[in-house]
């Protein structure tokens, strides 16, 4: 971060940059737990927003609400954002939300078998476990990401180039032994912020391919999506279920909310997933920062989705549903098909985060890249190496084989 940051921070550790040139002016300022109750929160949608989401967290603790996260959790204040950031030493068993470890080695090996490869998947399983061995010797998880809302995908606020430049240099001033990290930056969604960090210094290593829906968009998609859409959506009336909001739903359903995001996303997918709790799931339906919806017959909830919105765009962190159900049926078309048509309604870009990468094109999706902005100039070589290895092996293979293998 050329002509950036400073190298003396002895004796400046708990200031901001702007405090101590004397500006006062667009200077960021960190909380933690003891000192959240002092913290001027800016009467906005997304500060009251952050409010109500983070608050809790960070007064009970992340584990309270998602299981395997154990990470420090501060709220950085900058003009009238409120960010959240995440402060790891090593916790290779957290999800990945917050250990790079879990993204790129444990995940990563749980994903190998949707190459359908045999011969590939066990050699790069042998190259992921001689990557993992190093990255520990490198502490890959000693790192601090910003603006993590330890969802899979977390939304960015309105927020400048030159604002996400102001919380890197805050906060690798405050930690200068961590990795500094941006998550879920597209630079299709994200062009100012990820134009900005890089020329600040950071990598922009890739993390996964991800599903955006236009579904405002009068053009969306083609005659046979549109088809689709419409054919999925009529699975509801012929199943009879009915689609319905949190407005039906009581604390009677959390149970079985919670056990149809596992069913999908943990035991289906990776327990490396965001675990999250019942008390998350009261918390979300009692504050609204998550919409409820799901697919209820004869009383009872076979599948459910939650989002939100930020910034003109939407994504679904809580979605599952009823796996013993035959497939036949088809949980995942009916909601998916609700899911597209709230984005509709709302006039917002749908999000759909990555994985069931030829379902989601068929029915419009178009795919991009998602990364992680790292910056990692002020660390020791022997902490550095790991970075530079997944920004050359990502960029220079993982993207280019994904995007011919349309994963």
């Amino acid at each position: 971060m050329k002509n950036i940051v400073r190298e003396d921070r002895s004796d400046c550790r708990n200031l901001t940059v702007e405090e101590r040139s004397g500006n006062r002016a667009g200077r960021v300022r960190l909380y933690d737990q003891n000192s959240i109750k002092e913290m001027n929160w800016p009467d906005t949608v997304d500060g009251r927003y952050a409010r109500l989401y983070l608050e809790p967290m960070m007064l009970d603790g992340t584990q309270s609400y998602i299981s395997n996260v154990e990470t420090t959790l501060l709220l950085a204040r900058l003009d009238d954002l409120v960010i959240p950031l995440t402060v790891n030493e090593a916790e290779y068993d957290n999800a990945y939300v917050c250990s790079p470890y879990t993204h790129y080695v444990s995940y990563a090996k749980q994903e190998l078998n949707m190459l359908q490869k045999p011969v590939l998947e066990k050699g790069l399983s042998v190259l992921l476990s001689l990557l993992g061995w190093g990255m520990r010797q490198s502490r890959i998880n000693k790192v601090v990401h910003v603006n993590n809302w330890l969802l899979s995908t977390n939304l960015y606020p309105a927020m400048s180039g030159e604002q996400a430049v102001k919380l890197l240099v805050a906060v690798q001033e405050r930690y200068p032994k961590h990795a500094v990290v941006f998550r879920s930056l597209c630079p299709g969604l994200h062009p100012d912020l990820t134009d900005k960090l890089s020329e600040a210094g950071c990598r922009l290593i890739p993390s996964r391919q991800i599903y955006l829906y236009r579904a405002s968009d009068p053009n969306f998609g083609n005659a046979k999506s549109r088809w689709l859409l419409k054919r999925d959506y009529q699975l509801l009336a012929k199943h009879g279920y009915d689609f319905v909001s949190e407005a039906d739903m009581t604390m009677t359903d959390i149970p079985r909310i919670a056990e149809l995001y596992r069913l999908l996303y943990l035991e289906k997918y990776s327990y490396d997933n965001p675990q999250f709790s019942e008390r998350m799931i009261t918390t979300a339906m009692a504050t609204g920062t998550l919409r409820l919806y799901g697919l209820r017959k004869e009383g009872q909830l076979d599948a459910i989705m939650g989002y939100f919105c930020r910034n003109g765009v939407m994504t679904t962190p809580l979605f599952g549903y009823d796996t013993a159900v035959p497939q036949s049926v088809g949980l995942y078309r009916m909601l998916s098909a609700c899911l597209i048509g709230q984005a509709r309604d709302n006039g917002h870009l749908l999000h759909e985060s990555a994985g069931a990468a030829q379902f989601k094109r068929n029915r419009g999706a178009v795919a991009d890249f998602e990364y992680s902005a790292v910056y990692v100039r002020h660390l020791p070589r022997g902490r550095r190496w790991c970075w530079s290895l997944l920004d050359r092996l990502l960029n220079r293979v993982g993207v280019p084989l994904m995007r011919r293998m349309k994963l």
